[in-house]
């Protein structure tokens, strides 16, 4: 009775997971129920974090509507992303405030993969070229899991882009370290924000985050962003999302100074 209790327990705690972790990377908080996240706080911390604008509910529709759509998307094989691909170009960051001082810098070198992601990796590149990271913060930075960037610092040009979402594409490679991915709020909905894996995240995968590139140089300027926020609000006491959308950069400038930032990005 006791062994059926407890693979009855881990039966819900990888449904949560599963049904969670679509949202753990956008405006839309992810909770479905309170009391299941703790129970398995320990086990998944980071798949719970909230970083939006609302209450901290995820209604049970949305979550089946994400939970049926990465099933979908999950149907290709997924591979390692270790091989050279052709085609795509070479994205340049330079950051500030890396370990949150002003004056240290540091330079990152994405490749874009085409054949991954066709429909990212193009509005990967256009934001790029239209310049729309210059001065762009990493506003979530969870070490050995993800650094989350991708809301411009002019909620004027931040609010061009918020209509304008994407197609999904199918997810032929894994989430593993330094292999750079559109956040989501569901099905069709990425438009600006992205993350690095800062490690093999691969429990992605099935969730429809499809990468679209990888870092192939200074994947050691990436681990110096500063981090000492930690989660976003409401969760943690780092910045809220819905206010960057709002504020842009005057809110995060005056209070989350120690932010890591591009200065510029060129595409190569």
């Amino acid at each position: 009775l006791s062994s059926h209790k407890d693979f009855k327990m881990k039966l819900i705690a990888l449904l949560t997971i599963q049904a969670l972790a679509a949202s753990a990377f956008t405006g839309v908080p992810s909770s479905v129920s309170r009391s299941a996240l703790k129970h398995h706080n320990s086990a998944a911390s980071g798949l719970f974090a909230t970083t939006g604008e609302t209450d901290g509910s995820i209604s049970r529709r949305e979550a089946l509507q994400v939970a049926s759509a990465a099933a979908v998307l999950a149907t290709s094989t997924v591979v390692n992303a270790d091989d050279e691909g052709a085609g795509g170009k070479l994205v340049e960051f330079t950051v500030n405030n890396l370990d949150g001082e002003e004056g240290k810098t540091g330079t990152f070198v994405v490749k874009t993969r085409p054949d991954w992601a066709p429909i990212g990796e193009e509005r990967f590149v256009a934001l790029a070229e239209s310049s729309f990271f210059d001065g762009c913060r990493a506003f979530r930075v969870l070490p050995g899991f993800i650094v989350q960037f991708g809301i411009n610092g002019d909620p004027a040009v931040q609010s061009k882009w918020r209509s304008s979402s994407l197609k999904d594409d199918p997810v032929k490679v894994s989430n593993s370290r330094g292999t750079v991915v559109f956040a989501t709020a569901g099905p069709g909905t990425r438009t600006t924000q992205l993350f690095v894996n800062l490690g093999n995240n691969s429990f992605l995968d099935k969730q429809g985050f499809s990468p679209l590139g990888e870092v192939v140089e200074g994947m050691d300027v990436v681990e110096r962003f500063y981090s000492g926020y930690g989660e976003g609000a409401p969760s943690g006491r780092g910045p809220n999302q819905g206010l960057i959308q709002k504020q842009g950069n005057s809110y995060l400038e005056a209070s989350y100074p120690k932010l890591s930032y591009f200065s510029k990005v060129v595409a190569k």
